[in-house]
């Protein structure tokens, strides 16, 4: 197992899109391009260079123009070659019920069967060891750092991903620390260590008149910290729900080498059918990467009722593997290597303009 790479251990507290000083632009000049038909644009023949060796020096050539390593700040790091290339991951969409003993027996019985399954990387959903409700948040809490008896939903969390050898990526529980509350994400290793620790970054606090109204600050906390961390199934950012809205904690994930972004979430049956899969594939398709979720299973009798629709998007923005409302166990498989063929495909990351805008780090740029 590689050491973590968590970003809980950094001080900053929050990124920052900062855009280029507007006094940078006031020698900019009206520049009028060429006309191209309509016929030209639909067969591609605008005047790109005829081979694929002449395409690269044409983009390498504007590149240098436009600083795209300007674009990130401080610069984004390489992607690191995974641990492996190919591997499973298990998605399970529990349900969840008032009993918790009975959520943490029932989340241990679908791990062990993803792992029989052959998946190498669990992931669960948020809030999947208590209701999603303000009032429950706090009967639920647990004491992470405490451990053993004060924390059993991890204790269990620790012992499987020990036994089975496998990470697991464990969804989200309501966290005890001092006298706040939060809505917490533990990664463990393979080795049933915990590697990280993601507070949730952005509070659930929203209001659609005749919909659905919910205000998670009524008794949690928003997290501070980005978290990333290195595993045995590679590099990997974490949000949780409501965090995936926010594109910025993405490109911060990107630009720091995440090969994965797992998601625990519980969109509702306002939002789920309108933005969950569309957030996904638009985080997935920005940052070139592989984006998966996990939600509870659907109840229509609780106080809050999940969307579902556990799913696995490639980085063309490609669903892999998805399900619908009920319980499930989605097994898929994750192909590294195909990250970087996408990139040389589309060179993002190259084309950038730093020239015009940038995206600030301020954790990393904090702990230079």
């Amino acid at each position: 197992m590689k050491s973590a790479v968590s970003s809980s251990l950094l001080n900053s507290k929050i990124f920052l899109l900062n855009p280029i000083p507007l006094s940078r632009f006031i020698s900019l000049k009206s520049v009028f391009l060429p006309k191209f038909s309509l016929r030209s644009i639909a067969n591609h023949t605008l005047s790109l260079p005829s081979s694929s060796t002449s395409a690269r020096r044409s983009i390498s050539s504007m590149a240098s123009s436009f600083h795209p390593e300007q674009a990130r700040v401080p610069s984004a790091l390489p992607l690191p070659a995974p641990p492996l290339t190919k591997f499973n991951i298990g998605l399970c969409q529990l349900s969840v019920t008032a009993d918790k003993m009975r959520n943490i027996s029932h989340a241990k019985d679908a791990i062990e069967e993803a792992a029989s399954k052959g998946a190498k990387l669990v992931l669960l959903p948020e809030i999947w060891n208590s209701p999603y409700s303000n009032d429950s948040f706090p009967v639920y809490a647990e004491d992470i750092d405490a451990g053993g008896d004060s924390s059993p939903s991890t204790a269990m969390l620790s012992e499987v991903s020990k036994r089975l050898k496998i990470t697991i990526i464990g969804g989200s529980i309501p966290e005890k620390f001092g006298d706040r509350l939060y809505n917490t994400c533990c990664v463990f290793g393979s080795d049933g260590e915990l590697k990280a620790k993601h507070r949730k970054i952005h509070l659930f606090d929203i209001d659609i008149p005749g919909k659905v109204t919910f205000m998670e600050s009524k008794t949690l906390t928003a997290g501070e910290t980005p978290t990333i961390v290195d595993t045995d199934v590679g590099r990997i950012g974490i949000g949780i729900c409501y965090d995936i809205r926010f594109q910025e904690l993405a490109m911060i994930y990107a630009a720091r080498g995440a090969h994965l972004l797992c998601y625990p979430g519980a969109f509702n049956m306002t939002t789920g059918p309108l933005h969950w899969e569309l957030l996904q594939r638009a985080r997935a398709t920005d940052n070139q990467l592989y984006v998966a979720t996990c939600s509870p299973a659907r109840d229509s009798g609780a106080g809050y009722t999940a969307w579902g629709h556990s799913t696995l998007v490639g980085p063309f923005g490609e669903v892999l593997a998805t399900t619908e409302h009920e319980e499930d166990i989605i097994i898929a498989e994750i192909d590294y290597s195909i990250l970087e063929q996408r990139r040389t495909s589309l060179p993002l990351n190259k084309q950038r303009r730093g020239d015009l805008y940038q995206l600030v780090d301020v954790q990393r740029l904090n702990s230079k």
